[in-house]
């Protein structure tokens, strides 16, 4: 029996690992001969083939085979799907790549071949099945034992995957393959639904995410891949998407296919990041034909919903957070407000619907970037102009909007500005087309019932507005001897100005080719900053060094002469310089001589910021970035002319080389920058704030600009700010390493927090002392001390002026609140379709992480103003409104709470000089405040330092709370109604 059991061949197979670059096959000879007897034609061979781990000769002629599809009734593909291409596909994935992937990549051969034959929908299909179980065993993290790392696995089907969706063209190719192979217009149409279901509604990007962090949960750090990042992701998608509408302007059978991957991409989340490559492709070409041509061919919802992230695209690729200003060179039109309104006027002269959105938009204030940007506003309502029947419809809807006594007390005042500048533009351009129509709107009940409401309002902000308007409307239709005139002084009258100037306004319909795309070094320029700097080697590492050879020296020596006169005792030696710790070293070819100085111009400090290759110089222009700016922001216009491009790098610093107090030098360069312009920065950061791709520390970091700075123009620059650079330890050697030291030094590491908790004590302090000179017995048994009248006057503090009473309302506190109101609405009603934030989830600006510095900050700025300031009113009842919609996510989380509790406090205190207005104005929000804090302070438990602080803050709250309902009752009941 044993003559039976003869070896024919012998195959070993290693499987490569992670240390393995290769994968090491030995082929029998007789599989080699085999090569030559496989038919790549006849698809049962070539999955035997493949199955039974064919050698290098055979997978490079089946592959280059496949590669090149056939046509004809009974030709082979592997984009079809048929039971045998699905198998060969399959096998692909699960057998060839692991064994021949990293071989071929090293090698460079057979890469473009294999990739070719799973660029498909089968292919793709095929990968991201064979992702699933590798990332559950991944997560079971179960012993390997001679099998192969599950993560290494994932990383290659990761990279492959990349390859197969990289370029521009991709979704086109696929499309024309679909076509090409497809046996009827049936399974064509399947094929392209199911590449549109893996692309374009997130199965890749989910997948290759939940990849990347299974590997990570398994120890491993894999490198970032773009599929997983949703913006990237878009942004491919998006550029895709321009290049296959391009391809199928002129084929009609294309239509139903782009509109359903339009339809598709709607429900990826990014629908923005997929727009701004398109608007760049139009730009680009100088042509808006691929929107004519397919947005009315979508629904109706669908082709809003483009219309809005278009117009938000274009906004910030194009006009960017501009400083705006109210001067009269800022009205005047530029090349980027006409080719904005010649791409709107484009997409909108044929299509009644967006026409119809366009009014509705502009009305009601749907979109956040149209209340951020007056220059936005004026392009989408220059292209509308050009319609007087909607441009009409617009002046109508502004006027019955503006006027709505419900909308004058429940907006916030940064959307009522808004649709004043709206109006005042609109009322210009239709006083210039039909003037008459103008006159009947001004004498309608819409626009006399308006200012009536107006004029009524509690709001002084609220009243300016309808005097403004009113005012404006009024030089255009009225007489000289009978218009209407308002007595404004200061502030006011220069703002109303502004708005009769808004009148003349009058934007004209320009090209594309006044669109300048922005330069791409800003964004290389960001993504350098993301990457670390290498440590570079030392030269005496990088070149070895070499015995100097002796020689001899000639000529005259200098020779030292040895004394031992006093005749030069009196005179007085020079000191010895200072000592340089690279001066210790032996080799003299790491002394660097060359070191940066400290910057004195603007320029050179915002070059140094840039700068992440020089470590020395990066530092050196941090540490001086917060004193060179303020030294320079009244001398000259250097700081002027450059400081949006320096707040713009400052928010947006990264700690690459982990520098020795970064947030502290960072944040006293941003404060600088505030204080340099202070109403318009102001503006800027809280647009800055809501907008962009900031992280939750920037985001922070904005805050504490806006509480910190706004502490400072009040004259109220105390320890708050000068506790930002944190004392020196006496013991350095007990200390932990800096980066933990700084985690676990304090509770509060961030200032506004610090600033808030000594603020809490302050506040609690005197409620306190009241409570327990209370139970210590009455008044008429204790002493009181007198104090003569220098130690009196010594212990006063001496007023000083206030800056920030004239600014804070419109500059400080009312962008930051108006804002918040339109981002919490605006994924309030994507997410559920109406208002409610009870988790906290719907919005980062409502996350736990990022809530309570915004209380935070909200609370400083109605401090710092003080209680005299004019439009404390209607900062409290903003300000009211917010705290009462942000309970529900309080009740789960501490530092919310905390932070809740805090603002109703500073919100009592400061409105303490007008409690009876409070009782008036706010009755309702009062009494609500009251019986929510006292229920949760019967459901707070006691024990812990957290919760006692809790317990305190509800106390507090509870007292003045019940001082405004004595207050407004003893004046309701008169004096006696105790006897």
């Amino acid at each position: 029996m044993d003559d039976l059991l003869i070896s024919v061949s012998t195959t070993t197979v290693k499987r490569p690992t992670k240390s393995d670059s290769f994968s090491e096959t030995t082929i029998s000879p007789n599989a080699v001969q085999n090569a030559e007897k496989v038919d790549p034609g006849n698809p049962n061979e070539v999955l035997k083939a493949l199955k039974s781990q064919p050698g290098f000769e055979i997978l490079q002629k089946i592959l280059q085979h496949l590669e090149k599809p056939s046509t004809g009734a009974n030709a082979f593909n592997l984009i079809t799907p048929t039971p045998v291409s699905a198998q060969i596909v399959d096998t692909l994935v699960n057998n060839t790549i692991p064994d021949y992937w990293r071989t071929l990549k090293e090698t460079n051969r057979l890469v473009k071949e294999l990739v070719k034959c799973l660029q498909n929908a089968n292919g793709l299909g095929a990968i991201l099945s064979r992702l699933r179980p590798l990332i559950v065993d991944c997560r079971q993290k179960k012993p390997v034992n001679n099998t192969r790392d599950p993560s290494s696995y994932i990383e290659d089907l990761i990279e492959i995957l990349e390859k197969i969706l990289a370029g521009d063209r991709i979704s086109s190719q696929i499309w024309h393959d679909i076509r090409a192979h497809a046996q009827n217009p049936t399974q064509r149409t399947l094929m392209w639904k199911e590449y549109i279901s893996q692309v374009a509604s997130g199965r890749v990007l989910a997948a290759v995410a939940e990849a990347e962090n299974a590997i990570k949960e398994h120890g491993s750090s894999p490198k970032a891949s773009w599929l997983a990042n949703g913006q990237e992701y878009s942004s491919w998608l998006g550029r895709n998407m321009a290049v296959f509408m391009k391809d199928a302007v002129a084929e009609e059978a294309l239509i139903s296919d782009v509109t359903s991957l339009c339809a598709k991409v709607l429900s990826l989340g990014y629908l923005e990041h997929v727009v701004t490559p398109i608007v760049r492709f139009v730009v680009r070409e100088q042509t808006t034909t691929i929107l004519e041509k397919f947005l009315p061919k979508m629904k109706a919802y669908e082709q809003r919903k483009y219309f809005d992230a278009l117009i938000s695209s274009t906004t910030k690729e194009f006009f960017g957070q501009t400083v705006e200003s109210k001067d009269e060179a800022f009205l005047k039109s530029t090349p980027s407000i006409s080719g904005a309104a010649s791409l709107y006027h484009n997409i909108i002269k044929d299509n009644e619907l967006l026409r119809d959105h366009l009014v509705t938009v502009l009305a009601r204030s749907s979109i956040r970037v149209l209340d951020d940007s007056l220059t936005a506003r004026r392009s989408v309502i220059a292209a509308l102009a050009q319609d007087e029947e909607k441009l009409h419809t617009l002046l109508e809807h502004c006027l019955k909007t503006f006027g709505d006594s419900f909308y004058i007390s429940h907006t916030p005042l940064l959307q009522q500005g808004a649709l004043a500048q709206t109006l005042a533009i609109t009322c210009g351009y239709v006083q210039r087309s039909q003037p008459m129509f103008l006159t009947l709107m001004a004498k309608s009940s819409y626009h006399v019932s308006g200012m009536s409401n107006r004029i009524a309002a509690t709001s002084p902000k609220a009243r300016f507005l309808g005097m403004a308007i009113g005012t404006a409307i009024s030089r255009m239709v009225d007489k000289p001897d009978s218009q209407l005139k308002f007595d404004l002084e200061g502030s006011e009258a220069d703002e109303a100005l502004f708005y009769q100037r808004l009148t003349e306004v009058d934007d004209k319909i320009g090209s594309l080719a006044d669109l300048k795309l922005k330069d791409r070094d800003v964004e290389s320029l960001r993504d350098a900053r993301r990457v670390k700097k290498p440590i570079k080697a030392s030269k005496s590492a990088e070149e070895p060094t070499t015995t100097p050879a002796i020689t001899e020296i000639t000529g005259p020596r200098i020779v030292e002469v040895l004394s031992d006169s006093d005749e030069d005792s009196d005179l007085i030696p020079y000191a010895k310089p200072d000592s340089d710790p690279e001066d210790d070293t032996e080799d003299p070819t790491e002394i660097n001589r060359n070191k940066p100085v400290a910057p004195v111009y603007i320029r050179d400090l915002i070059a140094g910021l840039r700068d992440q290759e020089n470590y020395e110089r990066h530092q050196l222009a941090l540490q001086t970035a917060g004193p060179l700016i303020r030294r320079k922001a009244n001398f000259g216009t250097e700081v002027v002319d450059h400081i949006e491009e320096l707040a713009s790098l400052l928010v947006g610093l990264q700690d690459n080389f982990e520098l020795p107090d970064f947030a502290v030098h960072r944040q006293q360069a941003l404060i600088a920058v505030l204080l340099a312009k202070p109403a318009p920065m102001a503006q800027w950061f809280a647009r800055t704030f809501f907008s962009g791709d900031y992280s939750i520390v920037q985001r922070t970091a904005i805050l504490t600009t806006l509480g910190l700075g706004a502490r400072e123009l009040a004259g109220m620059k105390d320890a708050s700010t000068d506790d930002l650079i944190p004392p020196t330890s006496d013991f350095p050697s007990k200390n932990l390493p800096p980066h933990l030291h700084k985690l676990y030094s304090s509770s509060t590491s961030n200032p506004v927090a610090k600033l808030t908790s000594s603020m809490t004590q302050q506040l609690l302090s005197p409620l306190a002392a009241s409570a327990a000179d209370q139970l210590t017995g009455p008044n008429v048994v204790k002493i009181r001390t007198f104090s003569s009248r220098m130690q009196v006057e010594k212990r006063r503090t001496k007023p000083i002026p206030n800056a920030l009473a004239q600014i804070v309302a419109d500059n400080f506190f009312f962008p930051l609140t108006g804002r918040w109101w339109i981002c919490v609405k605006a994924s309030s009603s994507s997410s559920s379709g109406h208002l409610g934030i009870a988790s906290g989830q719907d919005s980062v600006y409502t996350s736990p992480h990022l809530l309570p510095p915004f209380l935070q900050t909200l609370a400083l700025l109605l401090h710092a103003s003080g209680p005299n300031t004019l439009a404390l009113p209607q900062m409290t009842r903003e300000f009211w409104e917010v705290l009462l919609l942000v309970r529900g996510v309080a009740v789960g989380d501490k530092g919310v709470l905390s932070a809740l509790l805090f603002a109703f406090l500073m919100l009592l205190e400061v409105n303490g000089e007008r409690r009876d207005g409070l009782a008036r104005e706010q009755g309702a929000e009062l009494l609500e405040t009251l019986s929510w804090v006292q229920g949760v302070f019967a459901g707070l438990p006691s024990g812990s330092e957290e919760d006692e602080k809790a317990r305190g803050l509800c106390a507090a709250v509870v007292v003045r709370c019940q001082e405004v309902v004595e207050a407004e009752r003893t004046r309701l009941m008169g004096r006696m109604m105790d006897f």
